[in-house]
């Protein structure tokens, strides 16, 4: 780079700089600014014509105020100018600000592209590098559709310098990365990749962080890569730090492009050429064994530097999961970390782990360092280090370790942070139900889980134990003394009544034999604990005891006069009071051969995967969890298979009941039922406690799941009723059905909007695990932002709850998003999906003009693909002020006076987008003294797309 002359100082620019330093007050330094700002315009202005000097330091003058927070408005021309200065300090002030300052739609953008080519041209490559570096800071699709094919032509043309060659590399990545279908890439390819054995590293830096991006999306393109990479990381880490002077941190051979080409060869599988995999073992091998070497300096950059290198070489190791002896040399070498003084290693060392613990060859060495991460669950301060531990745990289990491991969990989860208790309890429970040999262990554990921390364990654990219980006739009657123990506490979770409730209500009559465990006890036990519940498990609890009078004929009048009180019957909530009425009516009338089949045990549940694992792996994350399902080959060969089955493909039977025992089908209705119907309904999905005409499931399995909802529709239907009437306003009713209304209040300015969705519950029962979602399409994605906020999961009868969407135009686009929306009601799901009404012309930000301004505009945009014509008949009735309010709800400004037709209506607007702004002007001619009422619409707009668009919206209005 050009050293800078003395006489560039800019003595100017140095004393305004220091008189905004010395500003006492805000008003003082915006003073100071006017001034400054009024003193450049007219010096701009002037008849004298200004030297580069002079312009450089105005210029520079306006970019440092613009970084102080204030519009610049002019001054951009003056910048542009600088482009074709031959002085290097005044050209790269002129690129400074346009990479700061100009809008990728300016007028100006020709002139700069052109400056930028002649200056790509100019093989100067001072020039050249500042040019590069204005194309990838401003990165704009103009720049990319301007250059994207001359950058590949200057990276691999021979006479190219070094330093050039670098800037091209990254100016393309970036290009890449905004305009990906505008980088052709088919013809260079093979050029590009060999940059790889360029004499320059800086160069193969750059190189490899092109192609490891390109790789990603085009594998097959770029597989002649991985030789290259392989030889020149072969040449890094057997050369002497001395060989790389240049490119050596602190006596670490080139370590960024080490890491990079160690990235890249992980975007393909191992090497199929025997000489190509051994000569990469061999390079595996040098940085395993570097990192048992002292170290060569005390210095933390040293550490750092080397630590990178290793880590990525780990992680390339895990990745091909094939040499079992590099895999177990990579997990002790983690081992090592495990007790390191620094944070970062530990936490890098237990991810790590984490991945290898599944690999078939290094589970076994893994597990071997059970204890160190037993103390660092214990001792470890960092919280994020604490989690880290409980996956590497959650990872290493099996049935050798499993009570050990569920144990330390169990012991960590009293005094684990909230944040992570959640987290710790599903996978105790999956462990538990994973690996349990006897089952009474695994109800041991499940209850203890629950007295730790109840209030952290989801319906889907508990639920899991009742379908296990139900499933193994050989557990139930331990379940049964197990649970009526533990309600003998003063105090029990809420979660534990649920659980007791069940087991009692199925299986109480396993244990009344025992006088401490009567029929009368266990009633009064679980009754003392009624009054502190909550409805749906009240509810629970009442089913109970209907079942305790099939159960035990000597408890009926007790529980009838429960069911008879005045708390039952005219109790507050609907569904109690129902299910006391049904529940005394049917003790009353029905024989005891009907009660017997009505209130029969519960059949085994049919196969399903459990739902314990779904929420787990939803609450990590894609590519977080381990999978310990998966079959796991030990050392010595055997298998260890999962107790897992595949989910049935068929639906499991709904919990909706039949009374009488007949075989007729079950209705496959969405609303509640009356039990005086015939049939009973439950607004909780673990509430009811009778299935009679249920089919058994042929086997007994564990991992069964009813509860998780049964399928969702490959396809649903999209409601789009109410999409075309908010089209020009933002307020009113989107949706409404028997069940749920959602309405819509919408603001936006500029290119941001923000949504508030209102769900209100239209029935007197509550809506559960609600969840509302926003799904687009692939390519509406990079157009739309759309961020959601959670929703509260529980909507009660008769209220409403709001939703707050935040978004984001970051181009234009056509399509809408879809809000899907999940609940369920009265024991049956609801999927209901409906078009959000997100539009272009939302972010469309009004424009008043003048006539003579809206003309000369308008025959600007005079291009044929700029315009749209539409002529339509009129679907309502031609009301000139309905007219402009639909025109002005559209977004535009109505601007009167400038058609020289009073019955015509003119608008103009301009589109705001992240990336751009589209102007808008528009002309709606109604003829109204035809026999048919007709509008010709006219729309021109700087982009042809949006024209269309616009005019397909606001067509369809009139």
């Amino acid at each position: 780079m050009p050293a800078v002359s003395k006489g560039d100082g800019m003595r100017g620019l140095a004393v305004f700089i220091s008189d905004i330093r010395n500003c006492k007050s805000k008003e003082a330094e915006i003073k100071r600014i006017n001034k400054e700002l009024a003193n450049i315009r007219s010096k701009f202005k002037g008849d004298k014509a200004l030297d580069g000097y002079s312009k450089k330091k105005y210029v520079c003058k306006l970019l440092f105020i613009f970084l102080l927070g204030h519009d610049i408005d002019f001054g951009h021309m003056e910048a542009v100018n600088l482009l074709s200065s031959n002085k290097y300090t005044e050209k790269q002030i002129g690129y400074l600000f346009i990479s700061v300052l100009v809008n990728s739609n300016s007028d100006l953008i020709r002139l700069i592209n052109n400056g930028i080519k002649n200056d790509l041209g100019s093989r100067n490559p001072t020039f050249m590098n500042l040019a590069l570096h204005c194309i990838a800071n401003v990165g704009s699709r103009e720049m990319a559709e301007a250059f994207a094919s001359d950058i590949p032509r200057i990276l691999v043309a021979g006479d190219t310098m070094d330093s050039v060659k670098q800037s091209a590399a990254l100016c393309l990545l970036r290009l890449n990365r905004t305009s990906p279908d505008l980088v052709p890439m088919g013809e260079w390819t093979a050029r590009v990749v060999h940059l790889l054995n360029d004499q320059h590293l800086g160069v193969v830096t750059a190189a490899t962080s092109l192609i490891t991006t390109l790789a990603q999306k085009s594998p097959d393109d770029f597989k002649t890569s991985i030789s290259l990479a392989i030889a020149r990381l072969s040449r890094i880490v057997t050369s002497a730090s001395i060989d790389l002077q240049d490119y050596t941190y602190y006596f670490v051979a080139a370590p960024w492009l080490s890491v990079k080409l160690l990235r890249l060869l992980q975007c393909y599988p191992p090497p199929e050429d025997a000489a190509l995999r051994s000569r990469l073992t061999e390079c595996l091998e040098t940085i395993l064994n570097k990192a048992q070497e002292p170290p060569k300096s005390k210095k933390v950059q040293h550490s750092n530097a080397k630590n990178a290198v290793l880590f990525e070489a780990i992680s390339l190791i895990i990745h091909h999961d094939s040499e079992p002896t590099l895999l177990v040399r990579a997990c002790n070498q983690l081992g090592q970390f495990l007790q390191h003084r620094e944070t970062n290693l530990r936490y890098l060392a237990l991810e790590s782990m984490c991945t290898l613990a599944s690999s078939e060859f290094s589970h076994e060495a893994v597990k071997t360092h059970i204890e160190t991460v037993i103390n660092a669950l214990k001792t470890e301060r960092d919280v994020s280090v604490r989690q880290r531990a409980v996956d590497l745990l959650y990872a290493m289990c099996d049935r050798s370790n499993a009570k050990q491991i569920v144990a330390e969990m169990l012991s960590y989860l009293e005094t684990a942070d909230y944040s992570i208790r959640e987290e710790i309890v599903l996978k105790v429970a999956i462990l538990a139900e994973k690996y349990a040999v006897d089952y009474t262990w695994y109800v041991d554990t499940i209850l203890n889980l629950i007295r730790i921390a109840g209030d952290y364990v989801s319906e889907e654990v508990w639920y899991r134990v009742i379908q296990i219980v139900i499933n193994r006739d050989d557990v139930q009657g331990y379940a049964a003394k197990t649970v009526f123990e533990a309600l003998q506490a003063p105090a029990c979770h809420e979660n534990l009544v649920k659980v007791g409730g069940y087991i009692l209500g199925e299986f109480g009559n396993l244990i009344a034999g025992d006088s401490r465990s009567s029929p009368l006890v266990q009633f009064n036990l679980l009754h003392s604990k009624f009054h502190l519940c909550s409805v749906p498990t009240r509810a629970l609890l009442l089913s109970a005891y209907i079942k305790f009078i099939n159960l035990f004929p000597e408890v009926k009048a007790t529980i009838q006069d429960v069911l008879r009180s005045d708390s039952q019957l005219r109790n507050a909530d609907v569904e109690l009071q129902q299910r006391a009425v049904e529940y005394l009516r049917l003790s009353c009338i029905a024989s005891t051969d009907i009660l017997a089949t009505v209130l029969e045990e519960m059949p085994p549940f049919p196969e399903r995967e459990s739902s314990i694992l779904a929420k787990l792996k939803r609450k990590k994350g894609p590519g977080h969890l381990p999978d310990i399902d998966d079959a796991r080959r030990n050392v010595n060969g055997s298998t260890e298979h999962s107790e897992s089955t595949e989910a049935t493909s068929k639906s499991s039977p709904s919990l909706m009941t039949d009374l009488l025992p007949t075989n007729r089908p079950r209705p496959a209705s969405s609303s509640p039922i009356m039990l005086s119907a015939g049939t009973m309904s439950s607004s909780h999905p673990f509430t009811d406690l009778l299935n009679l005409n249920s089919t058994p499931s042929a086997g007994g399995s564990l991992l069964i799941d009813v509860f998780s909802d049964n399928s969702t529709p490959a396809s649903m239907d999209v409601s789009e009723e109410n999409f075309s009437r908010f089209v020009c306003k933002n307020n009113g009713v989107l949706y409404e059905n028997q069940l749920l209304q959602i309405g819509l209040k919408s603001e936006y300015r500029q290119n941001l909007g923000r949504m508030y969705v209102f769900f209100g519950n239209k029935t007197s029962t509550q809506f559960l695990s609600f969840s509302s979602v926003v799904a687009s399409q692939d390519t509406l994605k990079t157009q739309l932002n759309v961020q959601t906020k959670t929703v509260d999961p529980i909507i009660e009868g008769g209220a409403q709850v709001q939703q707050i969407l935040n978004i984001e135009c970051v181009s234009d686009f056509t399509d809408a998003p879809v809000l899907n929306i999940q609940f369920r009601y009265g024991g049956a799901l609801q999927n209901i999906a409906v078009k959000l009404p997100v539009m272009l012309n939302k972010f469309f930000q009004p424009t008043e003009m003048t006539s003579q301004d809206f003309f000369q505009r308008w025959k600007q945009l005079g291009a044929p693909q700029q315009e749209v014509q539409k002529i339509f008949k009129a679907k309502h009735s031609m009301d000139t002020d309905v007219t402009k309010a639909k025109i002005l709800g559209f977004g535009v400004a109505l601007l009167d006076g400038v058609d020289p037709n009073p019955a015509n209506f003119v608008g103009a607007g301009v589109i705001h987008t992240k990336s751009t702004q589209v102007g808008c002007l528009l002309r709606l001619e109604p003829n109204t003294q035809a026999e048919v009422k007709m509008y010709r619409l006219t729309l021109r707009t700087s982009r042809d797309s949006v024209s269309q668009r616009l005019c397909d919206l606001l067509s369809e209005q009139f």
